[in-house]
């Protein structure tokens, strides 16, 4: 199981953990909804659930529960700016299509 981050992300969320203050680092998930059928989902996390993976990268904390890892494994998570526009941007190599406004996808 592997998860990977760019650099560009791994500063973005160093930068919102330390204005937190608190935290273990960044929860993926994925939740059921969108035209497409999933949508990805970030959340800090305080604490580590039983089913939790943790994937330390670049001093990162990225935390997967067992049941979206199988959709997540191999993802990339990366940070990205267009004009006035940013966010997350995941490259997910088991995404078989994407809805047209990019908010979910389906496998």
């Amino acid at each position: 199981m592997s998860v990977t981050m760019t650099p560009a992300a791994a500063e973005r969320v160093q930068s919102f953990m330390k204005n937190r203050g608190k935290g273990l680092g960044l929860r993926l998930g994925i939740k059921t909804t969108g035209c497409s059928g999933l949508a990805y989902v970030l959340e800090f996390v305080d604490e580590l659930n039983e089913d939790d993976e943790l994937f330390s990268i670049d001093n990162v904390n990225i935390i997967i529960d067992a049941k979206s890892l199988v959709y997540l494994d191999g993802i990339e998570l990366d940070f990205t700016k267009e004009g006035l526009n940013e966010g997350f941007k995941f490259t997910n190599p088991n995404a078989k299509g994407e809805c047209g406004c990019g908010e979910s996808f389906n496998v």
